[in-house]
């Protein structure tokens, strides 16, 4: 986007523009904030956002302090050009509690088929708490104090209980073994410090360049 396909933007009285920050890939909502024309220039030529503290009436940019950044893939605006949608790739939370997104308190829950996909990232968030504080007694505690080599071996048994359901055409049998693969595959990526959403990203790649 250019300085001149910028102009159509209507900032409000302070100069200023809504912005509903989403997640590039799972197309989460991540926090909704504001920029001015500035910040709005600054998160174009970065590729990472930058917003206008009302409170603090200054520039701030995301993850400056916590490391939490956030690259932009996307931008677009509304039918009005009175709001923006900015879709990320998050680097962290970004929320300051440390939830992946602010809007973390239900109100009303989605159905469990709609709200089903979800479960990944509420997954990872718990591997990473976990990992943190270590309980005990906790099955994702031994897996990281037993290492990386016990990680990969309970990926490959449940690879092979995958297996074998599919040629048991067992299909149950293959729901439970596959959701034992996903986890054990989510806390080896968490044990190496590879992020899921890098993973997604280079499935996107791929997709991208057959399509």
């Amino acid at each position: 986007m250019t300085k001149n396909e910028m102009q159509p933007i209507q900032f409000d009285a302070q100069g200023l523009i809504p912005v509903v920050v989403q997640h590039a890939q799972t197309k989460e909502v991540l926090t909704v904030a504001y920029m001015n024309r500035q910040s709005l220039e600054k998160t174009i030529e970065t590729k990472e956002t930058w917003f206008y503290s009302r409170s603090r009436r200054e520039l701030w940019h995301k993850g400056a302090t916590s490391g939490n950044t956030q690259q932009v893939v996307a931008i677009r605006t509304d039918c009005d050009s009175d709001a923006l949608v900015v879709e990320v790739l998050p680097k962290g939370p970004a929320c300051h509690t440390g939830k992946d997104t602010c809007f973390h308190n239900v109100i009303v829950a989605p159905s469990e088929t709609v709200g089903s996909f979800g479960i990944l990232s509420d997954l990872v968030e718990v591997i990473q708490q976990r990992e943190k504080s270590m309980p005990e007694g906790a099955y994702t505690t031994y897996l990281f104090e037993k290492g990386v080599d016990k990680i990969g071996k309970k990926i490959g048994e449940e690879a092979t209980e995958v297996v074998i359901a599919a040629k048991n055409r067992d299909a149950e049998e293959l729901q439970w073994e596959a959701a034992d693969l996903l986890y054990h595959l989510l806390v080896l990526l968490q044990e190496q410090k590879v992020n899921l959403y890098d993973v997604l990203e280079v499935l996107q790649k791929r997709h991208e360049s057959k399509s």
